[in-house]
């Protein structure tokens, strides 16, 4: 499926329209996040149910260090364990950086917002992406090395450079961080991509989409988007 003109919401739109029946999706929260159930409930999907689980690493840190990333995977199959009673379409680790470093193996059938993201760009047949994050440098330069093994060549990165703090990230600091992108590289882009579950990034989306006229992809976004796909019978 390609993107509609009107960018990826207009999509996810299209999708829930054409949904045919409800689906249930399990969500693995990390524990201080706030950005995800402030989102989702915004985006109308009238086909999805969300189930929440908080997972909490054994370090209870909320920096975006090894020990979170770490502790999220390792706390997942207690959280799953928690959502066993529920007959579930799809299960998601909603933190993206977690699905892209590694650490202790996944239970089987998870899906992280890594994955949503990436299986995103490839339903709207997208290989070049401009990539923003509120990320350390180190954590971005990882997700777009990636980003380039699934396929997708990422032509610029810029990010925040935190560690910690992402619900206070503006969407005017959203709009100045895409700002510092080559403009060479996001006219040659065929999307923006805005990583990370944490920070909230709604209306950074519908600004930047009409401002460069080129579907931007959040984690958030993309993860709505998976289950508007169950929801519609669209697998690819």
């Amino acid at each position: 499926m390609h993107p509609l003109p009107d960018g990826s919401l207009a999509t996810l739109a299209a999708l829930d329209t054409a949904a045919d029946r409800t689906v249930r999706v399990g969500l693995l929260l990390p524990w201080a996040n706030v950005a995800i159930e402030t989102e989702l409930p915004h985006l109308g999907l009238r086909h999805t149910v969300f189930h929440h689980a908080r997972l909490v690493p054994a370090s209870r840190a909320t920096a975006i260090d090894e020990s979170f990333r770490h502790g999220l995977r390792a706390a997942s199959a207690e959280a799953l364990d928690s959502l066993s009673r529920i007959d579930l379409d799809a299960v998601l680790l909603a933190c993206t950086s977690a699905g892209f470093t590694d650490g202790p193996p996944l239970p089987a059938g998870i899906t992280t917002a890594f994955d949503a993201v990436r299986d995103a760009l490839a339903a709207a047949d997208v290989t070049r992406v401009v990539l923003a994050t509120p990320y350390p440098d180190e954590i971005t330069e990882a997700e777009a090395v990636a980003f380039a093994k699934a396929g997708v060549d990422v032509l610029e990165h810029a990010s925040l450079g935190l560690d910690d703090g992402y619900p206070q990230v503006t969407t005017e600091m959203i709009l100045a961080l895409v700002d510092r992108l080559p403009r060479r590289a996001v006219d040659a882009a065929q999307a923006v991509v805005l990583s990370c579950t944490g920070w909230h990034t709604l209306q950074a989306v519908t600004e930047l989409e009409q401002l460069l006229g080129t579907p931007v992809f959040s984690s958030n976004l993309a993860m709505a988007l998976l289950a508007a796909r169950l929801s519609s019978g669209v697998t690819a």
